[in-house]
């Protein structure tokens, strides 16, 4: 279970990376249109934040303090800047998942974040929901993007 996991995290953050670089625009990437709340950045910046504080922090020990508002709040941060972000933290999600072991996933994780207790392996599942939820988001909004520009 352990190494699935491991690889939907990898391949979903190579996906995530993907969707950024494909911004033909870099202004583009924190640009917020009609029907839409968050820029790509913004939801780019907050998947980061998630998994480095959920996974780096919680399960691998890394140092990391979290700054939520940040993630909604930031603009015009450099895409390559941004890249090398997604590149870092699927570095150490994967490491971190490499070095716990498998019987911790059927642990209680250490932190209640949704308001009830659940096992690592439960909450890691979650985390890749919420991974590609954002996902579909950033792709949705790259393309209508994509499409403005064109039409403009």
């Amino acid at each position: 279970m352990k190494n699935s996991i491991a690889k939907l995290f990898q391949r979903d953050l190579k996906v995530l990376y993907r969707e950024i670089e494909a911004y033909k625009n870099e202004v583009d990437i924190w640009k917020v249109t009609e029907g839409i709340t968050n820029s790509g950045g913004n939801l780019a910046l907050h998947l980061v934040g998630n998994l480095k504080t959920y996974i780096g922090k919680n399960l691998g020990g890394i140092a990391y303090i979290r700054n939520r508002e940040a993630e909604f709040s930031s603009k015009n941060i450099a895409q390559a800047v941004l890249l090398n972000s997604i590149s870092e933290t699927e570095q150490i999600v994967l490491q971190t998942l490499d070095n716990i072991s498998a019987n911790s996933l059927s642990e209680i994780y250490p932190e209640e974040v949704l308001g009830y207790e659940m096992t690592t392996e439960y909450f890691l599942i979650h985390l890749h929901g919420h991974l590609t939820y954002h996902l579909g988001q950033i792709n949705y909004h790259r393309r209508i993007l994509q499409e403005q520009n064109k039409n403009a």
